[in-house]
């Protein structure tokens, strides 16, 4: 089974395709649950009107599920608390000029 960092790091694949930035440095992974051998994975969008929800969903079970040990990846999309640019790290809020 992966730890938590090496489900984070697999979570850094994926991208959001208007700011081209991951979504773990956007802070948009809110938490990472590791019940064995499934993965569960809290996230947000940067507003409840964003469509990549779906797409966002299936690559997190694309690049998890790919993790040794791990045979079943759970998305869950939640908008409470709401996403803000705060949530970014510093490399974030560099490379988008905040």
């Amino acid at each position: 089974m992966p730890s938590e960092e090496t489900v984070y790091e697999a979570l850094e694949e994926v991208i959001d395709p208007e700011l081209g930035l991951d979504f773990v440095s956007l802070g948009l992974v809110y938490d990472v649950e590791i019940e064995s051998p499934d993965v569960y994975v809290t996230f947000t969008l940067t507003t409840p009107a964003c469509p990549i929800g779906p797409q966002v969903s299936e690559q997190m079970k694309e690049f998890v599920g790919d993790l040794e040990g791990v045979r079943d990846v759970h998305p869950k999309m939640i908008f409470d608390p709401p996403w803000s640019p705060e949530m970014m790290t510093d490399d974030a809020k560099f490379a988008l000029g905040f």
